[in-house]
């Protein structure tokens, strides 16, 4: 797990070393233990190191095949490089230098180009450099759990690791119109978005090749519904086969030269991967966040049940709200671009601490995605299958506006959640989803903005870019709707924050349910076997019901919740209001309409708030970036 970044200079326009390392040190936190730089005429390519596998000086990058012929600079890890060593190379006679997986890659990079992609087991981002032929490959990951971002102009084609690396290196920062209206509705960018013009992501499971000044991009893997598969298994099959595979993807990720630990919340994922592991290893390390002042949202009673079901070494962080708030400007801090999850605050608190005691931890990313774990995963079955709902919830909609939304209260929480569920029952599936994955419809987002920068957002754009991201949703298969979060919120939201976040303390997470072979398998199931009308996530936990303790079920689902509707109205008011939201600055930064603004609080001042507090987050968040990166 590390940085890499890079560029390839087509004109002449090739930028100075200095100013290169200057860019990479951006990433620090990324890799910790080593640095490194290659440089030609042509490219330059730096890499820090986060030492996983293999600690050895030998194994630091920029690595070289014994000819110097081939550099690589790779961020990530590849789980199956030792059986790839044995069944694609081991006929060729390489003479290995090192025990990582990095010269696993570049040799099978060397042998098969990019045909080898298919093959890796892992999570990853790199560019690999054929010296002579000057020809430059990266790649991403299938799921988009490494992140690599682009800037490209006439002259130079450059990539990180993170924004902030190239920062230094952008000559011009512009924001992007359409990305800002996309980030206020989402509360995140969407994969391939970026908050600036030039600047993009590569998109998951995408390799792109350069040579002569040609940039060409093609994908390699694209996640699939397997219907021909659908009755391949019986349900309790589906089961057995559902447990084999993640017990070889938890037993694949728990090879480490460094200490290793799990994350377990005391939800079902993070208990299933914790049961799993225990069986590999004498004593696991477990790490749990505990809220001494918040006990509705405190889940470590269910975690240490099952860190003592399988007596593993179980720590607990139990945090007030102060701890919390002394962490909150750590995080606005790092990120190098708007980001409005506020469970971001939580999860960078959890790496943090865990930090001190292992290098690598086990987390039970993904499984929401793939196998149909959140609230409106059950809100769209429900009117899918309720057909009576959908026609009482758009009668009721304008009667339900009335009552007060508030979601630090039952009963105000409740009218919330029937707002929104009234909001998408009249909507096509596609729509529904986009708005229930959505913190603002566009029309709400709109009016944030002031009138001149309204102008500048291209409407249509929007409109095209929000219907590509429910293209998946075509007919009455529930699986379409797994398959457009496993496109757009995973990468776009959830991995994004457990990378930023791990990363900024130095820590590397990796998430066993989003093991290729196990996600194509839960896609080859029909949807009746992830969801019904009593539970979500059904595979799941009737799979492992032997593995977990009874008190694990028949709970409601919680998150990293924090009470930031509490602390904007107290704590924050001022600093948000009169420093980020200030109005002097906010009519000379010509983005935000006040008057907007000024809604906004009071509308957190009244008795229903609504969701309020995360369209503020989302301001502090972008605001608190503004002034750091484009100000100067």
């Amino acid at each position: 797990m590390c940085g890499i970044a890079g560029g390839i200079f087509f004109n002449n326009d090739k930028i100075s070393s200095s100013k290169f390392r200057t860019a990479l040190d951006q990433m620090s936190t990324r890799g910790p233990d080593a640095a490194g730089v290659f440089e030609n005429d042509h490219v330059l390519l730096g890499h820090r190191r986060l030492s996983i596998i293999d600690t050895s000086e030998s194994a630091n990058q920029p690595f070289f095949d014994t000819e110097k012929k081939y550099v690589i600079v790779f961020n990530g890890e590849i789980f199956n490089f030792e059986q790839l060593k044995n069944s694609k190379l081991s006929h060729l006679n390489i003479q290995f230098k090192t025990h990582s997986d990095t010269e696993v890659l570049m040799q099978l990079l060397i042998v098969y180009g990019s045909e080898c992609l298919q093959w890796l087991s892992g999570f990853f981002a790199f560019a690999f450099y054929n010296i002579h032929a000057n020809e430059l490959i990266i790649a991403r990951d299938r799921y988009g759990k490494k992140p690599l971002v682009i800037y490209e102009n006439e002259g130079q084609f450059l990539f990180a690791s993170e924004l902030k690396a190239l920062m230094p290196l952008i000559p011009a920062k512009q924001l992007n119109p359409v990305s800002v209206s996309l980030y206020f509705q989402f509360n995140y960018l969407p994969p391939e978005q970026s908050i600036l013009k030039n600047v993009r992501k590569l998109k998951p499971g995408n390799y792109i090749r350069i040579q002569n000044n040609v940039v060409s991009e093609q994908k390699y893997y694209a996640l699939q519904i397997r219907k021909n598969d659908y009755e391949k298994y019986t349900y309790e099959g589906a089961c057995n086969e559902l447990v084999k595979r993640m017990n070889e993807s938890v037993q694949e990720r728990m090879i480490s030269d460094v200490p290793l630990g799990a994350f377990l919340s005391g939800g079902i994922d993070s208990s299933v991967i914790v049961a799993l592991a225990a069986q590999h290893t004498r004593q696991l390390k477990t790490f749990s966040i505990g809220f001494k002042d918040n006990p509705v949202f405190d889940e470590t009673f269910y975690a240490n049940l099952v860190a003592k079901k399988y007596e593993t070494d179980h720590q607990v962080f139990f945090l007030t709200e102060q701890d919390y708030k002394q962490e909150v400007f750590e995080v606005l801090d790092y990120l190098d671009e708007p980001f409005a999850d506020n469970s971001c605050i939580p999860q960078y608190i959890l790496c943090k601490k865990t930090k001190k005691h292992v290098t690598v931890a086990l987390s039970g990313d993904g499984g929401d995605e793939v196998f149909a774990g959140y609230n409106k995963h059950k809100a769209e079955y429900m009117i899918r299958n309720r057909k009576w709902l959908a026609h009482a919830a758009t009668i009721a909609a304008p009667i339900l506006k009335m009552f007060p939304e508030n979601e630090n209260t039952k009963i105000g929480n409740y009218f919330r959640q029937l707002n929104k569920l009234a909001d998408g029952a009249a909507l096509s599936a596609s729509e529904r989803h986009i708005r229930w994955s959505s913190l603002l419809n566009t029309k709400e987002v709109q009016s944030l903005f002031s009138n001149d920068y309204q102008s500048k957002i291209n409407l249509l754009q929007l409109t095209s870019l929000n219907t590509q991201y429910a293209k998946d949703i075509q007919s009455s298969d529930f699986n379409e709707i797994l398959l457009t979060d496993m496109n757009l919120v995973l990468p776009g939201d959830m991995l994004h924050k457990v990378d930023m976040m791990s990363m900024a303390n130095s820590i590397e997470v990796r998430s066993p349910f989003l093991d290729h072979k196990v996600v194509d398998f839960a896609f080859s199931l029909p949807a009746t076997f992830k969801i019904d009308k009593n539970l979500k996530k059904k595979i799941v936990q009737d799979a492992f019901r032997n593995y977990l303790p009874p008190e694990l079920y028949n709970r409601p689902k919680q998150g990293f919740d924090i009470p930031l509707l509490d602390w904007f109205k107290n704590d924050f008011n001022d600093y948000i209001f009169n420093t980020l939201l200030e109005k002097k600055f906010v009519e000379e930064q010509n983005i935000f309409s006040y008057e907007a603004i000024l809604r906004l609080k009071n509308k957190l001042h009244s008795n229903s708030p609504g969701f309020v507090h995360g369209t503020i987050w989302a301001l502090i968040a972008f605001q608190y970036w503004y002034k750091k990166y484009m100000i100067r």
